[in-house]
């Protein structure tokens, strides 16, 4: 287990976050191999899309993991100018996950979920790395990331 999952299983256990986290030898990068991973639906995955606004602060969108983030739709719920999305760099510095395995927790970012994302029991996100993943409560994920319900795929 490299620092990065470590970093996510010690949020989930000094938060007593009740979630799943799993390490595996496959890439689990894209929403496809992800679901190959755990052998399940591509329709229990969520995407984390990192966005930065005109003040340089970090806001995520959690979508779906076959949806796509509006940045019109964040500008729109935030009342602000449309963020513009991360660089991979950013994604590291901001977050302290690479890109690919940003979980939906964990760091500081305003956190958007969309309302499909809130219709399901529980989700897979990020694990913390490309090989890993954590499957949660989206109740449970609500509470730890303060995430605000609104409209934000496309």
């Amino acid at each position: 287990m490299n620092s990065h999952e470590n970093k996510v299983k010690e949020f989930l256990s000094t938060n007593n976050v009740k979630a799943e986290h799993f390490v595996f030898n496959q890439s689990c990068h894209s929403v496809k191999e992800a679901a190959e991973a755990v052998n399940g639906s591509e329709d229990d995955f969520v995407k984390n899309i990192c966005m930065i606004d005109s003040n340089n602060e970090l806001i995520v969108a959690i979508v779906k993991g076959n949806d796509r983030a509006s940045t019109t739709r964040v500008a729109k719920s935030l009342n602000i100018e449309k963020p513009r999305l991360a660089n991979g760099n950013e994604i590291i510095e901001r977050t302290g996950f690479p890109p690919g395995g940003v979980p939906s927790f964990g760091f500081q970012a305003n956190f958007l979920v969309d309302p499909k994302v809130t219709n399901m029991d529980y989700i897979y996100t990020g694990g913390g790395s490309e090989n890993s993943l954590v499957k949660i409560n989206v109740e449970d994920l609500l509470k730890i990331n303060q995430g605000t319900i609104v409209k934000v795929s496309k």
